[in-house]
């Protein structure tokens, strides 16, 4: 749903008269610059309430991020690099809420007896 709803934007934004500059998220708002971080803040909680989702914060987003990244087996280092993170304190943060969970997939891959 949320891969439909990116596509779709992206084929909107193809025609968006700023469409050849960087930022991925446009507004017409403030003279049709990049969307700011309290346009979009907006645009998610307004989404979020509308669809019934409880307790949404955006900053949440990070942290989901950070942990399904870990959790696919990718590196730290992409995942700082993706992110814009310089320091590994970063990757800590924002996936320590599932680090045991990923530890004990590592040690069930080991095959090391039932934890």
């Amino acid at each position: 749903m949320t891969g439909a709803a990116i596509d779709c934007y992206l084929r909107t934004r193809r025609h968006h008269r700023l469409a050849a500059t960087p930022p991925l998220w446009l507004a017409e708002t403030g003279g049709g610059r990049a969307a700011s971080y309290h346009g979009l803040r907006v645009a998610l909680l307004g989404r979020a309430k509308a669809a019934g989702v409880e307790g949404f914060h955006v900053h949440k987003l990070r942290h989901t991020f950070a942990s399904r990244w870990l959790a696919a087996k990718d590196s730290e280092g992409g995942l700082m690099s993706v992110a814009g993170w310089r320091t590994r304190e970063m990757v800590y943060r924002y996936s320590r809420s599932t680090a045991a969970d990923r530890a004990a997939d590592e040690a069930r891959s080991l095959n090391l007896g039932d934890l």
